[in-house]
């Protein structure tokens, strides 16, 4: 079977497309035929082997497992002796990280707690798209941040796949939200709800005279408590992730009492029957950079690095049958 194999960190154009042997489930895997991944941090972080510590987590030297990928759809083909959730011929989907990675090829043998059945009315592209950026964004704005109807909320780093999520999200408690990423991804911003889009090379939000009940980080890249200027009194400021340093600032300043500040701890698929009924009610849509072939993930992982993506970048892999 094709994948795509990161045998060295490097820049994305190093990955190989190549044929590898297939998977072979056990205990209480499943494997599943990938119809769809997508893109995530993870895998921009994964292939660079950047920041450092994640080498931690991946590998010191070299990825200690070479097939990126945290996000699949697709149909069970196999079960392990143990596995008992699914059968031969399910729909499935799901964000694998809390159990593996390696949806960047054509089959994975992945735990079959790592997915969840595949609503019919949702398409293999749709729900590649969706557990990740969909959940933070739900479990930031609605777990943490307990959204409240008519709230003002303000999203930093707007033009991705979380914020296309969380926008939709916002929308069905009348949130006013506003939208802060480069000006090239306005146009697509607005359509997708946005009641105001914010320039970040030509505004400061956290210097403007507007104050906001909630602020979701989506990649934080300053002081914490500078963007916290921005809030309302009771407002709380969320980041699903960014820069260490400044991470570690968050956390150093909630240990002194800052606790309008929040770090979003996800778990992983917890909440997709929210996820569901908001597909199922029209009010919440994935926005789809793509999909592109799966042999050329390294350009769709630089695109996705140097944040020129609108919403989720995703890869088509094996047609459905």
């Amino acid at each position: 079977m094709k994948a795509i194999v990161c045998a060295r960190y490097g820049p994305p154009e190093d990955l190989q497309y190549q044929d590898i042997p297939e998977p072979l489930p056990r205990g209480r895997e499943v494997l599943v035929r990938v119809h769809a991944t997508a893109v995530n941090d993870y895998d921009w972080s994964w292939v660079r082997g950047k920041p450092a510590i994640y080498r931690l987590l991946f590998g010191l030297f070299k990825p200690r497992h070479p097939i990126p990928g945290m996000e699949l759809a697709g149909t069970v083909m196999g079960l392990g002796s143990k596995a008992t959730r699914f059968q031969v011929g399910d729909a499935v989907y799901g964000d694998i990280s809390a159990h593996g990675f390696g949806s960047f090829a054509e089959q994975v043998a992945i735990h079959e707690d790592a997915l969840v059945h595949k609503p019919a009315d949702l398409s293999f592209v749709d729900a590649a798209a969706t557990p990740h950026a969909a959940l933070l964004a739900y479990q930031a704005l609605v777990t943490l941040g307990k959204l409240q109807r008519g709230q003002r909320i303000l999203i930093n780093g707007a033009g991705g796949g979380v914020g296309s999520f969380a926008v939709q999200i916002a929308k069905t408690y009348d949130a006013e939200v506003t939208g802060v990423d480069s000006a090239a991804k306005a146009e697509s911003m607005r359509a997708q709800g946005f009641d105001h889009v914010i320039d970040y090379a030509q505004v400061d939000f956290a210097r403007t005279h507007e104050r906001y009940d909630l602020i979701l980080d989506c990649k934080t890249k300053r002081a914490p408590r500078d963007s916290a200027r921005a809030l309302a009194p009771d407002g709380q400021y969320i980041t699903i992730g960014g820069d260490l340093p400044r991470l570690l600032q968050l956390l150093f300043a909630r240990m002194f009492g800052e606790r309008q500040l929040h770090i979003l701890a996800l778990k992983s698929n917890v909440g997709l029957e929210h996820i569901h009924a908001l597909y199922a009610a029209g009010t919440l849509k994935a926005v789809v950079d793509g999909p592109y072939p799966l042999a050329q993930a390294a350009k769709q992982i630089r695109r996705f690095g140097e944040g020129s993506h609108v919403g989720k970048v995703v890869l088509g892999v094996v047609p459905e049958a």
